[in-house]
């Protein structure tokens, strides 16, 4: 199969393909003509290469994902850190959603005194919410 039909097939872009060859990710077998050629297995190749970069992997990481033969070796503690690592990042989009549905309905004043919206913007420059400050958030923002 031709780089176009892969490209097509797969959905990642001719240039994307090209990349990931650079970086070891898909092997091409030969070239008809100036196109590179691809086995059928790099389709799931691909959609696992996908599955990696949708819950966050780096392309480095995926790519430590695959033996030398181009077979999968996941490794499940890198999963289950992963899973855990989108824990932390729901519970914090979360406390952020609430903190911002609380201040939408809050019925003081001003924000800055609410004291659930004061407790907010604390955890954000602690750096809970994804801010700059290096402090975990020690509860949860409550409405």
């Amino acid at each position: 199969m031709d780089i176009s039909e892969v490209a097509k097939r797969s959905g990642v872009p001719a240039s994307a393909l090209r990349f990931y060859e650079e970086k070891g990710l898909i092997v091409s077998t030969g070239r008809s003509g100036l196109r590179r050629v691809f086995g059928e297995g790099v389709l799931d190749r691909l959609a696992l290469i996908a599955l990696g970069r949708a819950a966050g992997f780096s392309l480095d990481e995926i790519a430590a994902m695959f033996a030398p033969d181009g077979r999968p070796r996941i490794d499940r503690r890198a999963l289950a850190a992963k899973a855990e690592e989108i824990d932390g990042t729901i519970r914090r989009l979360a406390a952020m959603r609430d903190g911002l549905q609380h201040a939408a309905a809050c019925p003081a004043k001003s924000h800055l005194e609410c004291p659930t919206f004061r407790r907010l913007m604390g955890i954000a420059s602690a750096g809970g919410l994804g801010g700059r400050g290096g402090k975990k958030p020690a509860r949860r923002p409550r409405p």
